[in-house]
């Protein structure tokens, strides 16, 4: 099976519609992060067929949730996880990738470019020091395997506009983190977490998403300074 068999087939069985030219984009995006992970630590794996069903069928996963016109922000965007494959996937979706590390986002830009994508664009800043900002200005936030979910939440949920959603892409096992995080889902202004699971194509692998409704306004002293998230999360 070639890889563009592979991501299509991935793509239909997780019934996300697309077009050719989608396709070709993320395999160019593949492409250009295999190349560049040979001088920048971006990702582990080293094969086309691992971009796909390991990064791109797993981020494919949100495209259902996501509707025309809406703002989603990737916090903690990395190699552009799961930000950028969504870009491609839904054009009617406008996306700003946040990442701390200057070098990530400037690779992504060059993407960005080298892709012809109008709806996205890469932003370098730490989300706590984004929030002053931007509060409250996304309709969607997003984030895969950044940090431990009290932490992310405290990142992610000030910068969703009440009414908004902030989902975090988590492995199966994840029971224990949400568990622990429910203070921190009460106090930030989402309550109560859903657990969306989903099989990744080709992968085998169980996933889950955690929705969160953001239903009140996130206090102002949210969030604090990183170091204070870090060694007394919520």
């Amino acid at each position: 099976m070639t890889a563009w068999e592979l991501l299509e087939s991935g793509l239909h069985e997780m019934h996300v519609s697309f077009s050719p030219q989608a396709v070709e984009r993320l395999l160019l995006f593949s492409d250009l992060l295999l190349e560049k992970n040979k001088v920048m630590n971006l990702t582990a794996v080293t094969r086309s067929e691992e971009v796909i069903t390991r990064h791109f069928l797993d981020c494919a996963a949100l495209v259902p949730w996501l509707k025309a016109g809406q703002s989603v922000l990737d916090v903690g965007t990395g190699a552009g996880f799961p930000g950028l494959p969504l870009a491609i996937l839904c054009p009617d979706v406008q996306f700003t990738l946040l990442d701390a590390q200057r070098k990530r986002i400037d690779f992504l830009n060059e993407v960005i470019t080298m892709l012809g994508l109008t709806n996205c664009t890469a932003v370098h800043g730490r989300a706590e020091e984004f929030a002053a900002a931007h509060r409250a200005a996304f309709d969607v936030a997003v984030s895969r395997a950044v940090a431990e979910l009290r932490m992310l939440c405290e990142l992610a949920l000030p910068l969703v506009k009440t009414g908004g959603v902030f989902y975090a892409m988590k492995a199966a096992d994840c029971l224990d983190e949400i568990g622990s995080a429910a203070n921190a889902f009460s106090v930030l202004g989402a309550p109560a977490a859903e657990l969306l699971r989903y099989i990744v194509p080709h992968d085998g692998v169980e996933r889950v998403l955690v929705r969160l409704h953001k239903i009140a306004e996130t206090p102002e002293k949210y969030p604090r300074r990183f170091k204070k998230i870090q060694t007394d999360p919520l």
